[in-house]
């Protein structure tokens, strides 16, 4: 099984680290392929990144030229894109948002998201309602640190833990990490913080691994249907189809 992992920004790093979260969770068998769109924002913080990201990521896979993958798991928490991405590909599409969260509430009444900048709080929730599980959670925190400052472990970690006491105190028995840049991370605070903490990109690739494990495959009837064959340009110069 092939699962393809695409990252919301053009930072290569931060693929590189989420494809190892990745490839830690995925079982026997399962390769993990990451992909960094070739435009776009560096981070993914806020309405316009957020858009920009969408229709990169989703030319990333438009283009992709690599081998035939079994799944793609969106890295990106809270990013938009994940619907217009099922109507693209075949294969089964998981978002890492609504992944972590699905999975939180198989382990508590409420959870609560810890992710960047306070300005990301919104979109999230808006995320979480659209996939259909935004009334379990208690919060959405920001620690207010950057994307790309996330490679600061200890300084990431001391940020997590202050802003998961909020989320607790509003009423979550769950924490999310709210940002892909996050993975792994929960190794080392779940245990101090008493509470089971969710990555996303981990959920994701196991929730990926059981539909194609299942055979199933994203409804076309509604909603997902394949997109109507009719000219788009997908940029100055660029190719139409």
């Amino acid at each position: 099984m092939r699962i393809v992992v695409t990252n919301c920004n053009t930072t290569q790093e931060m693929t590189e680290e989420i494809v190892r979260g990745a490839r830690a969770a995925a079982g026997p068998g399962t390769t993990v392929t990451g992909l960094t769109p070739g435009w776009g924002p560096e981070s993914a913080e806020g309405w316009l990144d957020s858009y920009l990201s969408a229709a990169a990521v989703l030319d990333a896979l438009r283009t992709y030229d690599g081998p035939p993958y079994d799944a793609v798991v969106m890295a990106g928490f809270g990013e938009h894109g994940r619907e217009g991405v099922r109507e693209l590909v075949d294969a089964p599409v998981v978002d890492i948002t609504e992944a972590a969260a699905h999975l939180a509430c198989l382990l508590g009444r409420r959870y609560g998201v810890v992710t960047t900048l306070e300005r990301s709080c919104g979109q999230i929730e808006d995320s979480l309602e659209l996939a259909g599980v935004g009334r379990n959670c208690a919060a959405v925190i920001g620690t207010g640190l950057g994307v790309l400052e996330l490679e600061d472990a200890e300084r990431t970690e001391a940020a997590f833990l202050t802003a998961a006491e909020r989320a607790r105190d509003a009423g979550a028995e769950v924490l999310v990490l709210g940002c892909a840049g996050m993975t792994g991370l929960q190794r080392a605070v779940s245990e101090k913080l008493g509470v089971p903490v969710v990555d996303g990109v981990g959920a994701a690739v196991k929730l990926a691994e059981s539909l194609v494990g299942l055979g199933l495959r994203t409804s076309r009837v509604g909603g997902y249907a394949q997109p109507l064959p009719k000219r788009r340009v997908w940029g100055v110069g660029a190719e139409s189809d």
